[in-house]
């Protein structure tokens, strides 16, 4: 069983609120992560009807049969149980007493907001983080290009699961049908295109007018659904950062898949060699670490706080993140081999920002292994953006 980074933000959070809520997308290891964390909470999925409708016919007697807390699953199921928590936890707020677990984020969150606000602690799980996966030794990871192809969904390292049938089995359960049933999508085809077409503009500026006319979708229903491929974390919404050095900013977000194996499969890449070859090979490069970055944030209990630079002469800086007050600046190549021609945007950032090039102000990562500083950037090997 691989360790979770998230399990000692868990223990923390345990330790203050009487609630402690794991969302995040289907197969991202919450339950695992839950019992793995809790050891001695008694556990219940509330997906299974008779335990189910046993909370939702006498939600008091429920509660009260496990009097010491426990963790409940699948939460959304019954979202009524949320005024019932409310008040066992004004009577007894002893802290880490109920660990609730989701997969659709928007219903779950709402109903928590509402019933449990200032009573709750919140930890959003990904799949597997790159770092989880080095700490365990018998996970060799050399190339780059297969793990994205494979993706960091927990059941593909436990499993002996096809990726191909791993992904196609997930987009049906999970991206056609709950999904799809949680907006209420009454045309199949169009929802599948849409998910496809979003894939297709990974690593790029999100236009959702020119996404609504290729799906020949109204531009608010492009919305609400970014909205909720978003909300559900299958995609990631990298906003631009606004502070004008001298030159008109870009608005829009850029738009990537958390999961790269996802974002390969809906974009019928099925080897690696497939993969290093494809015009959008840059593009789910740059995802790849992004969602390496939101996940090291996450697993700590921090909000993410990642932004990009672009003007509108085109300059571009890939990842901005904010670390103790202090904006570091992220170059990302998909590129082997490094040249120094690599550094460009990152010259043009340290002589416009007036931030200082040193104590790794500036990196770049990129898909080689070699690792060395030029002109005050620090370059980096993919499988080092942990250290970062």
């Amino acid at each position: 069983m691989i360790p979770r980074i998230a399990e000692k933000t868990l223990s923390r959070y345990a330790k203050g609120f009487p609630v402690i809520c794991i969302t995040g997308p289907r197969q991202s290891g919450k339950t695992t992560l839950a019992k793995m964390a809790f050891p001695h909470k008694h556990y219940l999925s509330l997906e299974d009807p008779d335990i189910a409708l046993m909370a939702r016919s006498d939600p008091r007697g429920f509660l009260e049969t496990w009097p010491d807390g426990l963790i409940l699953d699948e939460a959304q199921y019954e979202p009524k149980l949320f005024a019932y928590l409310k008040s066992y936890v004004d009577k007894d707020p002893k802290p880490g007493k109920y660990i609730v677990t989701g997969s659709q984020q928007f219903n779950l969150m709402e109903k928590i907001t509402e019933s449990l606000a200032g009573r709750a602690a919140f930890l959003t799980l990904l799949p597997f983080s790159l770092a989880e996966l080095v700490s365990e030794k018998k996970n060799k990871i050399n190339d780059p290009f297969e793990l994205m192809l494979k993706g960091l969904y927990p059941p593909l390292y436990d499993r002996d699961l096809n990726i191909y049938d791993f992904y196609t089995a997930y987009i049906t359960s999970y991206v056609e049908r709950d999904l799809r049933q949680l907006i209420n999508v009454k045309d199949l085809n169009t929802f599948q295109k849409f998910v496809k077409f979003c894939a297709a503009r990974t690593g790029g500026i999100l236009n959702l007018s020119s996404l609504a006319m290729d799906c020949g979708i109204s531009h608010n229903t492009a919305k609400a659904w970014i909205s909720i491929l978003e909300i559900s974390g299958l995609v990631y919404l990298l906003k631009p950062y606004y502070r004008n050095f001298g030159k008109r900013m870009i608005k829009s977000p850029k738009l990537y898949f958390i999961d790269s194996g996802l974002a390969c499969r809906l974009l019928s890449i099925q080897t690696k060699e497939q993969l290093f070859l494809h015009p959008m090979r840059g593009s789910l490069f740059e995802g790849f670490i992004i969602s390496e970055l939101i996940k090291n944030r996450l697993n700590k209990g921090l909000t993410p706080d990642l932004w990009f630079y672009r003007d509108n002469n085109g300059t571009e800086i890939d990842c901005l993140i904010e670390h103790e007050g202090i904006l570091k600046a992220l170059e990302i190549k998909s590129s082997k081999t490094f040249t120094e021609d690599m550094t460009s945007a990152l010259k043009f950032w340290q002589k416009t920002s007036n931030i200082p090039a040193k104590n790794g102000n500036c990196v770049l990562v990129y898909a080689g292994s070699q690792k060395t500083t030029i002109n005050g950037i620090n370059i980096v090997p993919w499988n080092e953006i942990i250290l970062t």
